[in-house]
């Protein structure tokens, strides 16, 4: 599976942000899809999965912020009421057979 992630940039607090990552192979015969984030000096943290059956999960500090969607080759990551701390790297991942694949990682700055 091939992930290339789009969409990240800079953007005011309070701003809103839309990151897309498409797949080589359908979507909804992946497991899990998922958005992670890395900022400067601390590990990678899960910010919101899908499953292939449509359950969502996110993270507590994403919650009624963030909406993953997908549809047959592309992830969504929505991002509203963005925050500084929101800063990091976002990196899409596919966990699909015994697996898992990475995008190469996008860059949202907030500012503050």
């Amino acid at each position: 599976v091939q992930l290339q992630a789009s969409g990240g940039g800079l953007v005011q607090a309070g701003g809103s942000l839309r990151l897309s990552c498409a797949s080589s192979r359908n979507i909804f015969d992946i497991s899990v899809m998922a958005w992670y984030r890395q900022a400067p000096g601390k590990q990678r943290e899960l910010v919101a999965s899908i499953t292939r059956g449509g359950a969502t999960s996110y993270a507590d500090s994403v919650k009624g912020r963030f909406t993953i969607s997908r549809d047959k080759a592309m992830l969504y990551l929505q991002m509203n009421s963005l925050e500084p701390l929101d800063t990091a790297v976002y990196y899409c991942n596919a966990a699909y057979q015994v697996f898992n694949y990475w995008g190469q990682g996008t860059l949202v700055t907030v500012s503050s």
